[in-house]
């Protein structure tokens, strides 16, 4: 018997001061059994921290396309893709491939980010010096899973690189760690 996806609801004041981005963001995230919940939340966290018009979660997670999708896409009006979000611990010929295919290309990670540098270090991959590797840290991601109720609503402000999100009466904050891959 095949398990089904727990869904979460979120509804998000985003005040992205070093974007000038300042959105309410309703989502409905469907969190796949095959899928942590820090895998879910780096996703929803990309999503905000990248939002922009257009921009919509791929069909990856779940699916029966072998994870060809991304995580997060962003389409212009003509249905170009402007940005492919990676989650996770991409290998580098789907990075090689999908920065040829999408006007820019970033990876966030809720993994060991040495790791993942160290896995795409020497390799061939398209643009790589333009790939930003975005990670956040265990213990925030931990902390936020532990306030998540079905439905959510919450307050993300972004400013300086430094992220500061209200839930339930109390302040987490984290800045994740940037990186960039060496090819």
């Amino acid at each position: 018997m095949a398990l089904n996806a727990t869904i979460w609801n979120f509804e998000i004041n985003l005040s992205d001061i070093d974007r000038s981005v300042y959105e309410t963001i309703t989502l409905r995230i469907a969190q796949q059994p095959s899928e942590t919940i820090d895998y879910m939340l780096t996703r929803m966290l990309a999503y905000c921290m990248e939002w922009q018009e257009g921009i919509e979660f791929g069909q990856s997670v779940g699916s029966t396309n072998g994870g060809e999708e991304a995580a997060v896409l962003a389409r212009d009006y003509t249905g170009v893709i402007t940005l492919w979000i990676e989650v996770g611990m991409p290998d580098a010929e789907k990075l090689h491939r999908v920065s040829k295919a999408s006007g820019r290309t970033v990876v966030y990670t809720h993994r060991d980010p040495d790791m993942l540098l160290r896995n795409l270090a020497g390799k061939a991959i398209y643009r790589a010096d333009e790939i930003p590797i975005i990670a956040f840290d265990r213990v925030f991601l931990s902390q936020l899973a532990q306030k998540l109720d079905r439905r959510n609503k919450f307050d993300l402000s972004i400013t300086e690189g430094q992220l500061y999100l209200s839930i339930g009466g109390e302040m987490l904050e984290t800045t994740p760690r940037k990186f960039k891959v060496q090819s």
